[in-house]
């Protein structure tokens, strides 16, 4: 069953997270991830929202784990936790 990484971020660094944000979808693919949205343009309908929404589907949950674990990306995660602040969960499709 496939499964969802979704992020939702508020970027503080600009230029720092380009760096961390260009890495993501090459390292994602390796363990069969697909960028589904990756910013973009973004209408608020109801509630709070951050400035960028983030989702990846993987094959199943334990890929999205391997690659959020993986010592590649872990490598990059410092870059994105410094120049951003953000929410991420994983969830199973349906």
């Amino acid at each position: 069953m496939a499964a969802y990484l979704i992020a939702r971020i508020n970027v503080t660094d600009p230029e720092d997270y380009k760096a961390y944000a260009s890495q993501t979808v090459a390292l994602a693919e390796e363990f069969g991830g697909k960028f589904l949205a990756k910013g973009g343009t973004q209408t608020q309908v109801e509630g709070i929202s951050p400035d960028r929404h983030v989702i990846i589907e993987f094959p199943d949950h334990q890929a999205a784990l391997d690659w959020y674990n993986s010592e590649a990306y872990q490598r990059i995660l410092p870059i994105a936790t410094s120049s951003s602040e953000r929410d991420i969960v994983i969830v199973d499709g349906v």
